[in-house]
């Protein structure tokens, strides 16, 4: 049977996650205690240590740092209460493998429980799965990825996300832009208010004063009632301009003066009303050239792109096809759970090799067809009878 040491100073906690992991087959020890939980990991042959990161008067990540230093490798699952991404990354840092918030999700805890185990059975995997699962569980929004280029990219979030700067998301269609943008604010001091999204490209240009600024009771025949616009509703938050290589000049003018003046007036309205709106902005034009044959204003694109961060294709980081395989299969088996299949290896090895035009929304896309179209275990001729890139 497998062992397990709980460290929380919260006898709620303790109980309730003991309970639960020995239903799942698990020997549970625990302790509220800094130095003797630091005691039974040297004395016993723990399978994972689940700890608080903070405890009333020191921190879960000093027992993990004193037990690295004396070279023990048992695997530690650190749970949190409040978001804080500081605390989180020097956890992973000191060696933690996974990071999880409470009140704990117990599915999420399970599937940490099997990573180990896989981890353990295959160490050769264990740095990328490590990687992976912060990034994966810890926020709302999952993103994959352990290669250069996204690592590239999760070293930016890090350090644009405490700030208040404006940040301008480049990249193909597909590629995640969106993910980046949520993920920055939910690493932001924002990260408790709104986060609105708006794809300037679907709204037609007549109406683009409205969406944005609101407009108040008749001020055009339709305005049967005051409506806050999309700046109003994201104020204190973040509001992320989707698409914005595709918005009308004159609706770029609008903007402009907006983060100009930090403050807007509802159509039909007087009075100006102050906002304070983290905007994000993404293209997937090349807005140089936009700028150059006068479809997009320089001065608008100097003050959204203050922080740019450029997404790569799915060509440029092939080495990540095979974790979001993992992670579409493991999504379609949780909204299917009458049904489990499997991939093999020749079938991850044909998709890893396709050109994917449409990037990972192409891949997710695919791996749900294969999902529902496939027997048991999907195999290369699967992959080529009906994937088509």
């Amino acid at each position: 049977m497998k062992k397990l040491l709980i460290v929380d100073s919260e006898p709620a906690t303790k109980s309730s996650l003991k309970e639960v992991l020995e239903y799942e087959s698990y020997h549970v020890d625990t302790e509220d205690n800094y130095q003797a939980a630091f005691e039974k990991i040297c004395k016993n042959d723990y399978f994972a240590v689940l700890s608080e990161i903070k405890f009333p008067k020191t921190e879960g990540i000093s027992l993990l740092q004193k037990v690295r230093e004396q070279s023990f490798e048992v695997p530690f699952i650190m749970m949190i209460r409040e978001l804080d991404l500081d605390t989180v990354v020097r956890a992973m840092k000191c060696g933690a493998s996974h990071v999880v918030q409470k009140p704990i999700n117990l599915n999420t805890l399970l599937s940490s429980l099997r990573e180990i185990g896989s981890i353990k059975s295959e160490p050769h995997k264990e740095e990328s799965n490590k990687k992976r699962i912060v990034l994966e569980d810890f926020y709302t929004t999952p993103i994959i990825g352990n290669s250069k280029a996204m690592q590239n990219v999760f070293k930016m979030i890090e350090k644009v996300a405490p700030t208040n700067e404006r940040v301008l998301i480049v990249g193909p269609n597909g590629t995640g832009k969106e993910l980046i943008a949520r993920r920055i604010h939910e690493c932001s001091k924002r990260r408790n208010k709104a986060f609105i999204a708006v794809n300037c490209a679907a709204i037609p240009a007549e109406l683009i004063e409205s969406q944005l600024f609101g407009h108040e009771k008749g001020s055009f025949t339709s305005a049967v009632k005051m409506h806050k616009g999309d700046f109003e509703q994201a104020n204190g938050g973040t509001l992320f301009l989707d698409e914005i290589g595709d918005m009308s000049l004159s609706a770029q003018s609008k903007i402009l003066r907006v983060l100009q003046e930090k403050q807007i007036t509802r159509v039909g309205g007087e009075s100006a009303i102050p906002i304070d709106v983290r905007v994000i902005a993404a293209t997937n034009k090349d807005l140089h050239r936009e700028i150059h044959e006068g479809r997009f204003r320089e001065d608008l694109y100097h003050r959204l792109s203050v922080i740019p961060i450029k997404m790569p294709s799915l060509s440029e980081r092939r080495e990540d096809i095979p974790l979001l395989i993992e992670h579409f299969m493991a999504k379609m088996e949780a909204n299917n759970e009458d049904r489990k299949i499997t991939i093999g290896q020749d079938a991850i090895d044909a998709l890893q090799e396709l050109p994917w035009t449409g990037n990972v929304r192409e891949l997710e896309n695919s791996i749900e067809r294969l999902w529902v179209l496939c027997n048991d275990v999907i195999t290369k001729d699967d992959v080529e009878e009906y994937v088509k890139c």
